[in-house]
């Protein structure tokens, strides 16, 4: 009965946003290629993440949420559209200084939604999604920008891998001598003062703990544009990287509290896709560009004082654009499947129901010549269930029962002919009704 009526409260409360108008400033971290296991909230032993670790205490933490694609552009256009990214095109990351594709020119995204609702936007970190006029992220429905238009950059000169500058502030290339990690919290906690009397959407996306490897202490560091010194690195420099963000998020977190805005503010923090070099992917299979566990389940931690419970364990499959169709939720908007792939969570946080209802969550990796990379796959996960099909001429394929299997050690393939079928034949109908037909199919 106590626990019946403890939900209740809560949909209530929920409800009553709805009713009074009343709606909450949303902060959407996204750390830069962390792996699963690089939390203590998540296992990890040798680094300490104290803020992330308390967010976590006070809230939601996920045990199945995935990025939606295997790298950084991919995931991170899916959440801005709320939709599979293979609709744009964008299976692959862009590359450094790629210009003609992206997000859709001028398109709409959950910044121009939440700007719709009266919500001011801003982008503060890393975006990935395009260079072109049209394609940056004032263009794209933000308010406000400063950070990398790049997939990384030095983090104390502030120039990308083939050694173009790379720091920006609205539509103006910028000059600052800090440690990019600083600048982003620094930048991040000035937008907070500035709009804490508006409704306001943070989008606040480090590049951190993405090469290249660089510590806050590390300034004379050899690290040079096109050379092997921009990728080398070691544990060690990834665990203070790791370390420094989760400081900078309890600084901006703690303006919250400064101001007031702890109670009315949802904060969600997850990473673009898996860990890659230095990262602690365990208890997963794969890493950063596949589509093995380790490549595309992420952490992930939904804080919301009064609304959310504390101390929760979420273990039903959910995925980065389900958050795009919670904001819209959340600002009044109707479902719209022209719009969204995801599904609202609120449901499931609040603890309306225990599960999601039944769906398949779908990925792919196409050959990426750019980056030498040849591994093309798809996968679907339903249930608990996940079919790996490789595309590379081979036709293996590896059937996981991941509620048992999660290290995907065990291919139960020819123990479940007939549903191996079934899912086979779900890839088939979602490629078909996804694969990308023109730059500007989708608005």
């Amino acid at each position: 009965m106590k626990r019946f009526l403890s939900t209740l409260v809560l949909i209530l409360s929920l409800a009553s946003i709805g009713f009074s108008g009343e709606l909450p400033n949303v902060v959407f971290i996204m750390a830069d290629d962390l792996g699963y296991g690089d939390l203590g909230c998540y296992g990890a032993t040798d680094l300490r993440t104290p803020n992330l670790d308390q967010l976590a205490r006070d809230g939601v933490r996920f045990t199945d949420f995935y990025a939606n694609g295997a790298t950084c552009t991919p995931t991170r256009a899916a959440f801005l559209t709320g939709r599979y990214q293979q609709r744009l095109g964008l299976d692959n990351a862009l590359t450094y200084q790629e210009m003609g594709r992206g997000l859709s020119l001028n398109g709409r995204t959950v910044a121009s939604d939440l700007r719709e609702k009266g919500y001011t936007s801003g982008l503060v970190g890393k975006w990935h999604l395009g260079y072109d006029s049209g394609r940056t992220p004032t263009d794209q429905g933000f308010d406000h920008f400063f950070g990398l238009l790049g997939g990384n950059h030095h983090y104390f000169e502030h120039m990308d891998r083939i050694g173009v500058p790379d720091l920006w502030l609205e539509k103006e290339a910028i000059e600052r001598d800090e440690y990019t990690t600083d600048l982003i919290t620094a930048d991040s906690i000035d937008f907070i003062r500035k709009n804490r009397n508006r409704h306001f959407f943070l989008y606040l996306s480090h590049a951190a703990p993405h090469f290249p490897f660089q510590g806050p202490n590390d300034r004379e560091k050899t690290v040079e544009p096109k050379k092997k010194s921009w990728q080398i690195g070691d544990r060690e420099t990834y665990v203070a990287m790791v370390e420094h963000m989760d400081q900078g998020i309890g600084e901006t977190l703690g303006e919250l509290d400064k101001l007031g805005l702890r109670e009315n503010t949802l904060v969600i923090f997850c990473s673009d896709n898996g860990g890659f070099t230095h990262s602690r992917n365990a208890p997963l299979t794969g890493f950063k560009s596949s589509i093995w566990e380790g490549g595309i389940r992420v952490p992930c931690i939904a804080r919301w004082p009064g609304k959310l419970p504390v101390e929760k364990t979420i273990s039903s499959p959910t995925i980065t654009m389900d958050w795009t169709a919670t904001f819209r939720r959340l600002a009044g908007f109707e479902v719209d499947p022209n719009r969204e792939d995801g599904l609202d969570l609120m449901p499931l946080l609040t603890g309306e129901i225990n599960r999601l209802a039944d769906r398949s969550l779908f990925w792919r990796r196409e050959n990426d010549a750019s980056r030498k990379v040849n591994n093309p796959s798809r996968v679907v996960r339903r249930g608990d269930w996940k079919l790996f099909e490789k595309k590379d001429g081979s036709n293996e394929r590896f059937l996981f029962n991941l509620k048992n299997d999660v290290g995907e050690k065990t291919n139960l393939i020819d123990k479940h002919p007939d549903l191996t079928r079934k899912l086979s034949a779900e890839l088939d109908a979602w490629e078909t009704s996804v694969n990308h037909k023109s730059p500007g199919s989708l608005r």
